[in-house]
């Protein structure tokens, strides 16, 4: 049985039982917070569990390293659309140590798209259309400069109000221990919110 078979198998029981009726809770975000976070699948659980979050306190984004490549990404949107439309007032940026986005290489990724059947002339095709495949697929070497890099991307939008304080943090993915990186609040007050 494929991993989606014992997914609806498992829904369908969820659903009849009743069991969601205790994640009821409204689409705003009780603690006006949004989070942008690593899709590691070792904080899955953790992470809202570290920040004594509860299902309805925050909106939760995922993606790769927790970073926002482009100022107008899928990424960059879902926290403007989380401030203007969803009363976030508040961001936390929170990347993880032992990230596999940590000194991801283009050379060795393309080299694994190889294995997997791309071939060399869609690759071409793509960097002849001016996608710098090398940029987009290369990681970071820290983990803090990258959560650094980040929050001043999400602070310095021309769209993002002055008023939302933009934090940055690294989360140890076994224990859920929180380093802060940048305190958003300190920048926001002192600067009227831009750095």
């Amino acid at each position: 049985m494929s991993e989606l078979n014992n997914i609806l198998s498992f829904n369908s029981e969820f659903v009849e039982s009743g069991e969601y009726a205790q994640f009821f809770t409204s689409k705003y975000p009780g603690r006006g917070l949004a989070i942008l976070s690593c899709m590691d699948a070792r904080i899955i659980e953790l992470l809202p569990r570290a920040l004594g979050l509860k299902n309805g306190d925050a909106k939760l984004i995922k993606n790769a390293g927790a970073v926002v490549t482009h100022p107008w990404g899928s990424v960059m949107r879902s926290l403007l659309v989380a401030v203007f439309e969803l009363k976030v007032n508040e961001i936390m940026v929170i990347a993880h140590h032992d990230c596999g986005m940590q000194k991801l290489n283009a050379d060795s990724f393309l080299g694994k798209a190889a294995d997997n059947g791309i071939p060399d002339d869609r690759l071409e095709t793509l960097r002849n259309a001016g996608i710098d495949l090398d940029s987009w697929l290369t990681g970071f070497d820290n983990v803090e400069d990258s959560v650094r890099h980040t929050v001043s991307l999400i602070r310095r939008h021309p769209l993002m109000p002055a008023h939302v304080a933009v934090h940055g943090l690294v989360i140890h993915p076994t224990t859920g221990k929180l380093n802060l990186v940048v305190d958003g609040s300190l920048s926001a007050e002192a600067n009227g919110g831009r750095p």
